[in-house]
């Protein structure tokens, strides 16, 4: 089953601990884990359940395609990072 990984960074504004979940796509994956963390969502997703812009996750090293379904395929071994995204200079 897909593992969900989540940055220290976002710890500290909710609770998200490392989660192993059921789900075939990203979308999937993270549904699961919103379902017992609910306060998450809003953190990560926006009202229309699209990555939000300061996000970023990566399936295996990879960062994902779809940011608005997050449809992004995920296996049995999958891990799936989530993140903010970081700018500055």
């Amino acid at each position: 089953m897909p593992r969900v990984v989540f940055t220290a960074n976002l710890n500290r504004h909710v609770d998200c601990p490392d989660v192993v979940v059921h789900g075939n796509t990203v979308q999937q994956a993270l549904e699961t884990v919103f379902a017992d963390h609910r306060a998450l969502r809003n953190y990560v997703v926006d009202d229309q359940d699209r990555l939000r812009t300061h996000m970023v996750v990566f399936v295996d090293g990879q960062p994902i395609k779809d940011r608005d379904r997050l449809s992004d395929p995920v296996s049995e071994a999958s891990e799936i990072y989530v993140m903010q995204a970081l700018s500055g200079g």
